[in-house]
Parts: structure tokens; sequence; C-alpha cells
């Protein structure tokens, strides 16, 4: 399948033979889990997230049928594709229902190897094919991390996750300090050059796969940090921070060596029915703006008004008067001495 990753394929069948059967026909080609039973099977596809599952139909704890009904049902697990597996002799009633409920497809028992390798096969291409359109929708063409389309998506899911199991939900705001005046003294093609550099260093600090790292437009980033309270999220952003400091890009033809500092707005909640999604994302923007008005190269995440709000117990995620960063790399002077430095005096 050329470059196609190795994907993972879940196999439910509470019949031992049947599971070692399917390991010796799709190993070689992809990483096969197993369940033996209806309930393991939905924790795995939630826990582990297969590509595609090969669902039995006759199960002692839970018919395949009614795993198939929970599994879309469950927004977790709801796009994965299901293959019905079976050896009932109803043939095409087992099969018209298991479509009704879900499947992709439908593999009888006993396995003709070549039947099941083509089939999973087939299933595979597609889920590339989808995943490859939806990526080109989904990232951005410059830096190879999500775009505002993405995230749009990414947190909507995650505010309602969030809201369901009552946990923390973090986001960086980022910003380029002074970008327009890198731009215009090293180039275009050096500043997509430093937005590549950068990228990379938000990228590697989203290390969970719940995380994501995001272009929201031009110069202006983000980290979406689930399940992360407001200490463990300016802890994240502050090495961030600290990174693009340090990080030193050089120029196309190798004589100069150029840098940039970034600014920070860090917002957290615990989401209830009070809050709402686009007055969190509105207090990161501020909080970003309050942290490029306090001399930039900095983090700001508000004052107690935020930890209240993390808690739970306001109804707003807006900060309160601040006389200072929350946490700052360099005082006002020194950023501002730096960025001259660099040939970025002048710009927001």
């Amino acid at each position: 399948m050329g470059n196609v990753p190795r994907y993972t394929i879940l196999a439910v069948d509470d019949e031992r033979s049947n599971l070692l059967v399917l390991n010796r026909i799709l190993s070689l080609e992809y990483t096969l889990l197993t369940a033996k039973s209806g309930q393991e099977a939905l924790s795995r596809a939630e826990n582990d997230a297969p590509d595609l599952i090969l669902l039995d139909i006759i199960m002692p704890d839970m018919s395949g049928f009614d795993v198939l009904r929970e599994l879309k049902a469950r927004e977790e697990t709801r796009e994965i594709p299901v293959i019905i597996v079976t050896g009932l002799g109803g043939g095409g009633e087992d099969e018209e229902r298991g479509f009704f409920l879900g499947a992709v497809d439908y593999i009888s028992k006993p396995f003709n190897n070549a039947i099941v390798r083509a089939r999973v096969k087939t299933h595979i291409q597609m889920i590339h094919q989808i995943r490859m359109s939806e990526r080109l929708g989904l990232f951005d063409p410059l830096t190879d991390i999500a775009n505002r389309r993405n995230f749009d998506e990414r947190i909507a899911m995650e505010w309602r996750r969030a809201k369901r199991e009552r946990e923390p939900l973090s986001f960086l705001m980022m910003d380029v300090d002074k970008f327009k005046n890198y731009n215009d003294t090293y180039g275009h093609p050096q500043g997509d050059a430093l937005l590549k550099t950068i990228a990379r260093i938000f990228s590697a600090a989203a290390r969970r796969p719940s995380d994501l790292a995001v272009r929201l437009g031009g110069e202006e980033f983000g980290v979406l940090l689930p399940k992360t309270d407001r200490s463990a999220a300016l802890n994240i952003a502050e090495r961030i921070r600290a990174e693009v400091e340090r990080t030193k890009v050089p120029t196309a033809d190798g004589g100069e060596t150029t840098s940039a500092t970034i600014s920070i707005g860090c917002v957290t909640m615990v989401p209830t029915e009070r809050e709402s999604m686009q007055q969190f994302i509105v207090t990161a923007d501020e909080r970003l703006y309050y942290a490029k008005r306090s001399g930039r190269n900095r983090v700001y995440a508000g004052d107690g008004a935020a930890d209240a709000a993390e808690r739970g117990e306001t109804n707003s995620a807006a900060d309160g008067e601040a006389s200072g960063p929350t946490t700052a790399g360099a005082d006002a002077v020194g950023a501002d001495a730096a960025e001259q430095k660099n040939g970025q005096g002048g710009a927001p």
C-alpha cells in the first residue's frame, strides 16, 4: 500500500481460535488489537481508537448488534467503520440488519483469507483517502499544523467533553511580537521560515493526542490543552515562550542569524452551563493583548478571578485588574531592546 501508515484493527470475538486466525491473516500488514466481549470491545474502541473494527455478532454478554448500536451512539467511536463478522446462517437478514445499524461491510465464517484481506484492504484504503482529504482541509500548508477550521471543530468537541466530565480546559493564544517589522527587514520568505520554525515548537508542546497546536491566521497561533489546569498551562506557556526566545533562525544566505519573541494569553476554565465557548476564546485574546501591552515576550493569565473561573465559581472567564503579567521572560525594556536589535522595533 505504498506510503500508507500502519493502521490499527480491533478484532472482537469471544472465541480465541477465531482471533488467532484473524491475527494470522492480518498482522503482517496491520496492528491487530483484540477483545473477547462486547464490553471489552467498547472500552478498547474508546481508549485505543482503532481505525477499523471487525465485530462478531454472537457473544455471551452483548450481541454484536448491541455493540454496534452502542458504538454508533458514542461521540468518540461513532466514526470508526465496523465490519460485521458472523457464522450465522441468516445471511441476508443479518447483513441487512448490520448495514441498518451502521456497519460498512460483512464477512462470514469460516474465514476465507483472500476475502478477509481484500475487504479489510478496501476499507483501509477508503479511510486513508478520506483522512488525506480531511488533512488537506484541516491543516495549514505553510506550517503543517492545524488550521482555524480544525481548531473550531476540536475546541467545540473538547468544550463539550470538559463540561460533561467537569475537567479543566486550557487555551494558549500566541502572537509573534513585531512580526511586520521582521517581514519588512528580512522579507516574506524569511518570515515564512520563522513561522515554520516556531510552529514546530508549538507542535512539540502539544505532546498528548488530545492537545492541538494551531495556526489561527497570520502570525497568530494557539495551543489547546484539554484536562490541563491553570498552573500546568502556565508552565507549558512559559516553556514555549522561553524556547522561542532561544531559537535562532538563519537567513537563506546564511549571512545572518535572526530571532523573535512571542506574547501569550492563557485561559483555563471548567465549563458549565453558565459559560460560553466564545467568551473563553475572547478572554484568551484579551489576555494576549494585555501581554503585548505590558511589554511583550511574556505570558499573562489574569489574576485571582481566573482561578475562581477555573473552579467553576464564576460565570465569566474575564480577567480582573492586575498590575503586571503573571510570568515574564524579560522586562519591557529588555524585550524591546532585543527586538530593536533584530529589526523588529515599532510594530505591535
